[in-house]
């Protein structure tokens, strides 16, 4: 394979607000933090895999499943930064993917979705991915809402109705947290002016647009569950039951 070599990097953290410990939830045989870095290996397009935390209870799970950990600041104010410190010890990784630890199912065509993007669009500084939204969750502000012009490049995120639907109903996006940056821009990320409206709706990637830089969102016929809660743990347990992956 040509091109920049990609690393795909998974940040996790053991401290969260709704599931303490989450990375370390058992699935089966395996904590989540493994299943996720397990399916991040499907990928045809990584070069190489690791876990960023700050953690040493999840370093030693990362590590002892046989996989890669880097062991970073625990002052990161979000997932970006950690990342962003993962990226000056691969200096020749010209491409970064941020793949979210949570999603233990997660499938290795999204994530070359993504890649392939961030390859394909130079012009583009960070590349993401959505899926089809379901009619029930267009209100839900947990479900991260995306519009797209008509070449695939993000419009807004928002966690209200978007589109509004007023006049006409039409297809709704769900935005998935997968990124894939330039390692130049990605260095320069936690510099870009603070913005109002990441802070209005609490999501990260609107610093990137009002500072005027563009997103590119590949788009998924379906997506793995990801873990919030305890109960999601649930579904996601029955899910792998279901798929024959754990007894």
């Amino acid at each position: 394979m040509t091109g920049p070599k990609i690393l795909g990097v998974i940040p996790a953290r053991y401290g969260s607000s709704r599931f303490p410990g989450k990375p370390l939830a058992q699935i089966g045989n395996f904590p989540m933090i493994a299943w996720t870095y397990k399916n991040s290996l499907q990928s045809s397009l990584l070069h190489e895999v690791v876990v960023a935390t700050d953690d040493e209870r999840i370093r030693k799970a990362v590590l002892d499943n046989g996989g890669k950990v880097v062991m970073t600041s625990p002052d990161h104010p979000s997932g970006t930064d950690r990342i962003r410190e993962v990226s000056l010890q691969y200096p020749d990784s010209g491409i970064i993917i941020n793949i979210q630890g949570d999603e233990p199912g997660i499938e290795s065509e999204l994530i070359d979705g993504v890649a392939k993007l961030k390859l394909d669009r130079k012009d583009w500084a960070m590349s993401t991915a959505a899926v089809l939204l379901e009619e029930n969750e267009i209100s839900d502000p947990n479900r991260v809402k995306v519009v797209l012009d008509k070449n695939g490049k993000a419009l807004y995120f928002s966690r209200s109705p978007l589109p509004s639907q007023f006049k006409k109903t039409v297809p709704a996006y769900r935005h998935l947290g997968i990124y894939g940056y330039d390692r130049d821009f990605l260095l320069g990320y936690p510099d870009l002016p603070p913005s109002a409206l990441e802070e209005s709706e609490s999501l990260e990637q609107l610093r990137a647009m009002e500072a005027g830089y563009s997103i590119g969102v590949y788009i998924t016929s379906q997506a793995a569950l990801s873990v919030d809660t305890p109960d999601d743990l649930d579904l996601v347990i029955r899910d792998f039951k279901k798929k024959g992956l754990i007894p």
